[in-house]
C-alpha cells in the first residue's frame, strides 16, 4: 500500500469514526430508529462483530466482497459486486470461482473487479473500487484489518472466530447487510431442500460411515469435524461420521484434529474416506505411505480422493451457487465408493 493511500486511510478513519460515533449515538437515544436487524429494506442497521461493529446508513449499491462464499451469497441474492477477492485455489484462470462467474454472466452484469489479500490485502485496491460496503462474514480479517477497511466503508465481520461462522449464519448476516433478511431466509431454505432432495434420491447414503481427512503432508493426518462445510455437507446427504473420529478433540487452534499418520488405525472402522491433494504428484507421494496405503477404505476402493481444487473449494463452501455446482460432481464419486463399501 503506497504511502498516500495510508494518509487518505488515515483521513478516512477519523471520518468514518466520527459519522459511527453519530450513528451510534441514534442507536442508543432511539431504537425504533435504529433497529440492530433489519426487517428487509430497513435501514440504517448495524451489525456486531468480534472484530468490530458496521453500521450501514442505507441500501449499499456498491459491495465489495472478502472470504470465502461471500460473493456466492451476494449474487444470489441478486446484487454483483463491484469486487471481489481473487480466488488464488479453486477458481478460474482469472480469479473468480466458476459458479459465480457462471451466475454473474447469467445475469448479464459485468463481472467484478478482482484485488489481491495474500501477503495482505490490497487495500489500495479496495478504496479505488468505492465501495459503500465491505463484507467479510467467514474471513480472517483482524481487527486492525477491520478498522482500516471500515474508513473506507462499513466492514461487516464475523460475530465469533476467525474463519468458523456456519453457513446459515453467514447467510444471513449477509442478508441484514444487504436489506434482504427475507429472501435470505428463502436461500437457506432452498438450500436445505436441495440437499434433502439429493439424499433422498440417494436412499444407499444413508447410516455410511465416513471420515474426512487431511492428509497432504507426509506423516500427518488431520480430521475434519462436524461444523466443517465439507463434514456438513456429507451427513446433510445421509451418511454418518464415523463415531471414533468424531469423538476426537479438536487440535487447539485449529478446526481439524491433528494426528501423526501413526493413527491411521483410527480409520479402519470407516465406511468411507474423503480427503483432497494439492495435485496429482501430493497424492502420489501421499498414498505411497505404507501406513496411508494401509487404511482399509483406501485397500477396498470406498476412498474419494480429489486433485480437483474447484471441487475442492465447492465443497468447502456451503452457499446457494456452491452446493448445486459441486453436488453434480461429488455425488457420482460418493455412488461409486459406497457401492465398495462391503
Amino acid at each position: 500500500m503506497r504511502t498516500t493511500t495510508r494518509s487518505r486511510v488515515t483521513a478516512l478513519i477519523a471520518t468514518a469514526a466520527a459519522a459511527a460515533l453519530m450513528l451510534s449515538g441514534c442507536a442508543t437515544g432511539d431504537d425504533s430508529a435504529m433497529p440492530d436487524v433489519a426487517s428487509d429494506g430497513t435501514f440504517p442497521v448495524t451489525i456486531e462483530s468480534a472484530i468490530g461493529d458496521a453500521v450501514i446508513p442505507s441500501e449499499p449499491k456498491r459491495v465489495v466482497t472478502l472470504g470465502w462464499g461471500t460473493g456466492d451469497t451476494v449474487v444470489a441474492l441478486g446484487v454483483t459486486p463491484v469486487g471481489m477477492e481473487n480466488v488464488t485455489w479453486g477458481g478460474d484462470d482469472d480469479g473468480y470461482y466458476p459458479w459465480v462467474r457462471d451466475a454473474i454472466e447469467e445475469s448479464g452484469d459485468e463481472l467484478p473487479a478482482t484485488f489481491d489479500v495474500y501477503p495482505e490485502i490490497d487495500v489500495d485496491a479496495i478504496l479505488q473500487l468505492e465501495p459503500d460496503l465491505i463484507l467479510a462474514p467467514q474471513s480472517g480479517l483482524t481487527a486492525d484489518d477491520h478498522a482500516t477497511l471500515s474508513a473506507i466503508a462499513p466492514t461487516v465481520g464475523y460475530p465469533d472466530a476467525a474463519w468458523g461462522t456456519p453457513w446459515r449464519q453467514q447467510i444471513e448476516i449477509i442478508g441484514e447487510a444487504l436489506g434482504k433478511s427475507d429472501q435470505a431466509a428463502g436461500l437457506i431454505s432452498d438450500l436445505e431442500g436441495t440437499l434433502a432432495d439429493a439424499a433422498a434420491e440417494h436412499p444407499e447414503f444413508d447410516g455410511v460411515t465416513f471420515s474426512y481427512i487431511y492428509a497432504a503432508q507426509a506423516g500427518a493426518l488431520s480430521f475434519y469435524q462436524k461444523g466443517d462445510p465439507r463434514v456438513d455437507v456429507l451427513t446433510a446427504l445421509g451418511l454418518v461420521v464415523d463415531p471414533v473420529t468424531a469423538a476426537l478433540p479438536l487440535t487447539d487452534g485449529t478446526f481439524t484434529t491433528d494426528v501423526g499418520l501413526e493413527r491411521a488405525d483410527l480409520l479402519d472402522g470407516s465406511d468411507v474416506v474423503f480427503t483432497w491433494f494439492n495435485d496429482e504428484a501430493n497424492q502420489k507421494e501421499m498414498e505411497a505411505q505404507p501406513l496411508f496405503a494401509q487404511i482399509p477404505a483406501v485397500k477396498r476402493g470406498s476412498y474419494v480422493p480429489s486433485v480437483d481444487n474447484q471441487l475442492g473449494m465447492a465443497s468447502t463452501v456451503i452457499t446457494p451457487l456452491s452446493v448445486p455446482w459441486a453436488l453434480d460432481k461429488l455425488v457420482p464419486q460418493i455412488v461409486d465408493a459406497v457401492s465398495k463399501v462391503g
